[in-house]
């Protein structure tokens, strides 16, 4: 299930004399969601401060509502990020520039945009990474996440500062209902980067939420020749096969997972169960690429299994600049994300939206 939270319009104030071009009008606060603890998530005003020269102000359109801020709000913690205060929620985001940055970088206002909520950072420079891989960089810091203290705010308000350099303009004619998944597509794209070329090859995905979902359409666009997708309900199933899948099996269904011998296997359930199913539905020889995130400390994994079929397990976390192909896939009209979507409301509504996305579809 993939809901939104959707946006109001701008108010703008006429500079007056014939052409002249409005400017906005921004309030000094506006509504938010705001998780504050376990079970405890609040739509209250929070301030607009002004943007620094670097920022840009967005209008916010359509925000997505992530696994991740599900869990701030139902557990105060996604993984080892923990709540320590209130915080913002919301990374998956689409909208439109209403003042511009003011040193002159980034999208010109009227802009849309889709948001690459990452800004990577060394850290204190004493953990080693790829120079190349800036996900994996120690002091990264995302939208609305509270991996470090004080927590980076997210962007489900009406409006945000933004830094230019997160902006990335669309297309006039794209909708920015759809634009709110180019964010968790692109996590998508980088699981199935992660696993090399897969055109010609047969592919399995376990777990078709909204990444495994995506992850079946970003494969359907690579060429990927035969694509099975996995899950406990019926209705991310269907989904599933909207966007691409050729097949789909019930999560329950072993012996028919394990008969699949898939080339690529895109593990997004985020259990053991289904890492387990992943392994098991492997080719000899194949590559299971790890996106879903398991919880913290140690996991069940068939490991001699994997041993003694040579299979290549591969995590997959965040992405870089595969935002990019994205936008230029959906632009073209190559990648068919758009039935991954089931619920829209407005951000007055933003607890009963957080709700309903809670509640596991029906089976």
């Amino acid at each position: 299930m993939r809901g939104h939270l959707a946006g109001t319009s701008a108010v703008t104030r006429d500079t007056g004399g014939t052409g002249a071009a409005a400017e906005p009008v921004l309030p000094v606060s506006g509504p938010a969601v705001v998780a504050y603890a376990a079970g405890d998530l609040r739509i209250e005003d929070v301030p607009l401060a002004a943007p620094g020269p670097d920022e840009a102000v967005a209008e916010v359109a359509y925000g997505g509502i992530c696994g991740s801020d599900l869990h701030y709000w139902l557990h105060g913690a996604a993984g080892e990020s923990i709540l320590k205060a209130p915080m913002v929620l919301g990374h998956e985001i689409s909208g439109t520039v209403v003042v511009a940055a003011a040193d002159g970088t980034g999208p010109a206002a009227g802009t849309n945009v889709a948001v690459h909520p990452a800004t990577p950072g060394p850290g204190d420079g004493t953990v080693r990474y790829p120079a190349d891989r800036p996900n994996l960089s120690p002091g990264c810091t995302y939208l609305g996440s509270a991996a470090r203290f004080p927590h980076t705010d997210g962007a489900f308000a009406r409006y945000v500062n933004l830094p230019a350099r997160m902006l990335r303009a669309l297309p006039a004619t794209m909708d920015l209902r759809t634009a709110a998944l180019i964010e968790p597509a692109s996590v998508a794209w980088h699981a199935v980067a992660r696993a090399g070329n897969v055109a010609g090859k047969s592919a399995l995905v376990i777990g078709s939420g909204p990444i495994g979902a995506l992850a079946v359409a970003v494969l359907k666009r690579a060429g990927a020749t035969r694509i099975t997708a996995v899950d406990v309900h019926a209705k991310p199933l269907e989904t599933a096969m909207a966007v691409g899948a050729d097949q789909v099996l019930q999560a329950g269904d072993k012996d028919a997972i394990a008969a699949v011998q898939a080339d690529v296997v895109i593990e997004s359930s985020g259990s053991h169960h289904g890492l387990a199913s992943a392994i098991q539905g492997a080719a000899r020889g194949g590559t299971v690429v790890m996106v879903g995130l398991l919880p913290t400390g140690p996991q069940p994994v068939l490991i001699s299994l994997a041993i003694t079929r040579e299979l290549d397990l591969r995590g997959s976390f965040r992405f870089n600049n595969e935002i990019d192909d994205v936008i230029t896939a959906l632009a073209d009209g190559t990648l068919h994300i758009e039935p991954v979507i089931t619920h829209d409301y407005p951000l007055t509504q933003g607890l009963e939206a957080f709700t309903t996305a809670k509640k596991p579809p029906p089976k």
